[in-house]
């Protein structure tokens, strides 16, 4: 019969053996890590009662796993695990796309004992000029870019103990969008290493980002409008007082209002000087501001007003094939499905009654704010002349609005 047992192990059985390699251990499936973050916001969201502690625990336990994958570099996970919330629950969807983002743009380091947090931050600008901008052409100026990077000390928009720093070119949205998560962490990693260091820092990571535009279309005497972003790093002592949020609802209502107030003094008054930075003939560039965020807020702020202007573009253009007057039009809008996916659909109708004249839909997050989608529409509509603009519970076959209430703006 065969000796199926196995051979006695020891120092004499096998003089000449390989220490075994250590197997490396095995890591969970994307789709379960994903799950897992999933499942966590969802606790966290749904939780209800007095435990603090216990959602204390929870909270944490998110922020730990996302900085875990943050390292990693498992931006697969992170962005399955957001796009599977986005189907289980909008709350717990917002939760963790927003702990993930801001995650992603903040890194914390210790030097000579003390913390520090280092941040990105984007400004969004719509550019209007004759032809497009040229990319050759900016931030050519040493000293112009050295009193922008300035200004945000000067206009206390940072604190005195804050060092910011401006990446050296104007990104278009193309650009921005490559960055991932974990792109992103390593954009921050280098930028500390060098704004901490005396010497010249590698910053292949920065350099990378800093890709050429997609080229438009526009002819040298088009009117051109261009959504382009400013990148910055600001590394701050986590425990500053300068940014810390004051409790108390009425008091951070007034934080937030002295911060948007000192913003909109900086954009009026840095106008010029970033005209200059930007293009050769700064007085034929026209800047609108949105406002400063962290880069994955700054991101969705730019394409939500370009979603918004492309939608006025197409109902300005629905009144124009009309051949009536805007006052003499109505807009009803409502949340309907079309092709399996969220709009915003907006039915324009003559004042006398009768079928819609046209139709305009606009996409829909399935994570964002129903309300807010709801009343920043109307009130960009309430910009076109429309004799009124209504909101409906939905639309009927024959495309009649159902429950349809005139829309009062707050």
């Amino acid at each position: 019969m065969p000796n199926n047992k196995r051979p006695a192990k020891g120092p004499s059985s096998q003089p000449n053996r390989k220490p075994a390699k250590t197997a490396k251990p095995v890591e969970a499936d994307p789709d379960e890590l994903a799950q897992n973050l999933v499942d966590l916001a969802l606790e966290i969201t749904e939780r209800e009662g007095p435990d603090a502690a216990a959602l204390t625990a929870r909270q944490e336990e998110l922020t730990v796993l996302v900085r875990r994958m943050l390292r990693r570099r498992h931006d697969d996970v992170l962005y399955g695990a957001i796009e599977v919330a986005k189907y289980t629950d909008p709350d717990c969807c917002r939760l963790l796309r927003e702990r993930v983002e801001e995650e992603a743009a903040t890194w914390h380091v210790r030097d000579d004992e003390a913390e520090l947090e280092i941040d990105a931050f984007m400004i969004p600008l719509f550019v209007h000029s004759t032809g497009g901008l040229v990319q050759e052409d900016v931030f050519r100026d040493d000293a112009d870019f050295e009193a922008l990077m300035d200004s945000f000390r000067q206009s206390g928009l940072a604190s005195a103990a804050t060092r910011i720093v401006l990446v050296r070119h104007l990104y278009d949205l193309a650009a921005v969008d490559r960055i991932r998560y974990s792109d992103l962490q390593e954009m921050l990693r280098e930028a500390s290493q060098a704004m901490r260091s005396r010497k010249l820092v590698a910053t292949p990571a920065i350099e990378a980002s800093m890709r050429p535009w997609i080229a438009g279309d526009y002819e040298p005497e088009d009117d051109a409008m261009e959504l382009r972003f400013l990148l910055g790093f600001a590394l701050k002592p986590v425990d500053d007082p300068f940014y810390k949020i004051p409790s108390g609802e009425a008091a951070s209502d007034a934080y937030f209002e002295g911060r948007m107030a000192r913003y909109r003094m900086w954009a009026g008054s840095v106008s010029p000087l970033l005209q200059r930075c930007l293009s050769r003939h700064p007085a034929e560039v026209e800047l609108n501001f949105l406002y400063q965020d962290l880069f994955y807020g700054a991101l969705e702020q730019g394409v939500a007003e370009l979603s918004m202007l492309a939608t006025l573009a197409e109902v300005n253009q629905k009144l124009e094939e009309q051949q009536r007057a805007p006052d003499r039009i109505k807009a009803v809008v409502a949340p309907v499905e079309a092709n399996g996916e969220p709009v915003l659909r907006i039915n324009l109708y003559p004042l006398d009654g009768g079928a819609p004249l046209a139709t305009v839909d606009k996409p829909l997050d399935l994570a964002a704010h129903l309300e807010a989608e709801l009343e920043d529409l109307c009130d960009a509509l309430g910009t076109v002349g429309l004799d009124g603009v209504l909101l409906a519970r939905g639309f009927d076959a024959a495309g009649e609005p159902e429950d349809a209430e005139p829309y009062l703006s707050a």
